[in-house]
């Protein structure tokens, strides 16, 4: 895609530094990198290749949200797509990057950005085609009643990213379990979360970190099926047939939760 018509690298560069620090690093239509020397590498481009052949190429008439949008990646690439895109995410500090990049592609027109936490999303009846639940939940003080509010976001596709405890162990020890049976929570794929007092990798607000049968167990319990893996921790989900049944089940723990009276 070219650079702004009259519009110079050098300006790009100096916009990009005014606007640091940045954890997306963008490759901008005229070459520019906003975070060539990120210490994950092309973050989120390496994550989005092994993401993007898992989604439809063609989102045209689709919509879509991308909560934790940072500084916009996932977005303009769904925009691009033609998706009309609802993005949110509570820093302003990326919200602002993100503002600034999506006219750099051309799609500013294609998504709305929102300064917003997840938990708020609970306040409105919106539904979207895809959901993107990047690299947020492990963030989150409250996992499993974001992504019971998430869930009831998705109509088609929803895709689920978290860092995950090591294995890929599944144990299912199937129902009518008592209380002697406890023992076997202690099995290596039995759903569990560990909780990170403190801080990880330098992140005090790296909370949990489930292994992978928790995080399938997880998604079953809001009514989700995972249809595919398409790379390392990521979860391709659809709304499970059952999925009405399951959500009005935990809806009167949620609506107290939430602070809602039906």
């Amino acid at each position: 895609m070219e650079a702004r018509k009259g519009y110079h690298s050098s300006d790009t560069h100096q916009e990009v530094a005014a606007k640091a620090p940045w954890f997306h690093n963008l490759h901008l239509p005229d070459g520019t990198q906003t975070a060539p020397d990120h210490f994950l590498g092309d973050f989120p481009a390496y994550k989005w290749q092994e993401l993007e052949p898992a989604l439809p190429a063609n989102l045209d008439g689709w919509t879509a949200l991308d909560i934790g949008c940072n500084a916009g990646f996932y977005s303009i690439e769904l925009a691009r797509r033609g998706a009309q895109v609802t993005a949110i995410d509570s820093n302003p500090h990326y919200l602002e990057q993100a503002r600034w990049a999506a006219p750099q592609f051309g799609v500013e027109d294609k998504i709305e950005f929102r300064q917003q936490q997840v938990y708020e999303l609970a306040q409105d009846d919106e539904r979207y085609d895809l959901v993107l639940f990047l690299g947020v939940l492990y963030h989150l003080r409250y996992p499993l009643l974001a992504l019971d509010i998430v869930s009831r976001k998705a109509k088609n596709l929803m895709c689920l990213q978290t860092m995950t405890m090591p294995g890929e162990d599944v144990f299912s020890p199937g129902d009518g379990l008592t209380l002697e049976d406890r023992h076997l929570m202690l099995e290596p794929g039995w759903p569990k979360m560990s909780f990170i007092e403190g801080s990880l990798a330098d992140d005090p607000t790296n909370w949990w970190a489930p292994n992978h049968a928790c995080v399938e167990a997880m998604l079953r319990s809001c009514g989700m099926d995972v249809l595919s893996r398409p790379g390392t921790e990521f979860y391709l989900c659809k709304p499970s047939h059952m999925a009405s049944t399951t959500r009005e089940l935990n809806a009167e723990e949620l609506n107290a939760a939430l602070g809602r009276r039906i």
